[in-house]
C-alpha cells in the first residue's frame, strides 16, 4: 500500500482521542439517566394521576406540568424513551472509541445527522417549555446541555476530520476553540430562563 493509498484511508475513517470519546461517554451516561428517571416517574404518573416528581420544587421548577403536557409525548409516545435509545447509542460509540474502534467518514456524517436532529429537537422543547408549558424540569434540562454539548463536539471533530466541508479557518479555530460554542448556546439557553422568569428567581 502507497503513501498516498494511507492517506486516503486516513481521510475516509476516524477514531478519536480518550477525551473525545470520554466525552461522549459522559454526556450519553447524562442523557440515558435523565431519560430514565423521567420514564420512571411517568409510568408512577400514569399509575397514579396526583403523584408529584420529586424534582418538582416550586411553580417554575415543576416536572409534573412538563410531563403532563402534550409537548411531553411529542411523536406519540413519551419523549424520554426516545432519549434512552439515542444516549444509549451515543454511549456505545464512546465506548467503542476508548476500544480503538475507527469508524467510516460516512458514519460520522450520520452520527451527526442524528445530533443534529437530537440539538433541534431540544431547542423545540426548551421553546415549549419556556413559552408553552411555562415550567422547567430539571432532568430535562440535564439532558438539554448533554446534547448541546454532544452536537457541537461531535459537528467539531466532523468539520475537522474533512468529513463535513469546512474552510479552513473555521477547521483552525475548531481545532483550539470548540469549548466556544457549547458554552455561548448553553449561555443562550440560561440567559433566556433567567429573563423568562426574572420576577419569580428575584422575588
Amino acid at each position: 500500500m502507497t503513501a498516498g493509498t494511507r492517506t486516503g484511508e486516513r481521510a475516509r475513517t476516524g477514531g478519536a482521542g480518550a477525551g473525545f470519546a470520554l466525552l461522549l461517554v459522559i454526556t450519553g451516561a447524562a442523557g440515558l439517566l435523565a431519560s430514565w428517571v423521567i420514564t420512571l416517574d411517568k409510568f408512577k404518573l400514569l399509575e397514579d394521576p396526583d403523584f408529584t416528581p420529586g424534582c418538582s420544587l416550586n411553580p417554575v421548577v415543576s416536572c409534573g406540568s412538563v410531563m403532563k403536557s402534550d409537548q411531553a409525548s411529542a411523536f406519540g409516545f413519551p419523549n424520554p424513551m426516545l432519549g434512552l435509545v439515542a444516549y444509549a447509542v451515543v454511549i456505545c460509540v464512546g465506548v467503542s472509541l476508548l476500544a480503538g474502534a475507527v469508524f467510516p467518514g460516512w458514519y460520522w456524517v450520520a452520527f451527526d445527522a442524528g445530533c443534529l436532529f437530537g440539538v433541534g429537537f431540544v431547542t423545540w422543547l426548551q421553546f415549549q417549555s419556556l413559552y408553552r408549558i411555562n415550567a422547567l424540569c430539571l432532568w430535562c434540562c440535564l439532558a438539554w446541555v448533554a446534547t448541546i454539548l454532544l452536537f457541537w463536539y461531535v459537528t467539531s471533530y466532523a468539520l475537522r476530520r474533512q468529513f463535513l466541508p469546512a474552510p479552513g479557518w473555521l477547521r483552525e479555530f475548531l481545532d483550539e476553540f470548540t469549548w466556544v460554542l457549547p458554552l455561548l448556546h448553553i449561555g443562550v439557553v440560561g440567559m433566556l430562563v433567567l429573563t423568562r422568569w426574572w420576577d419569580f428567581w428575584t422575588s
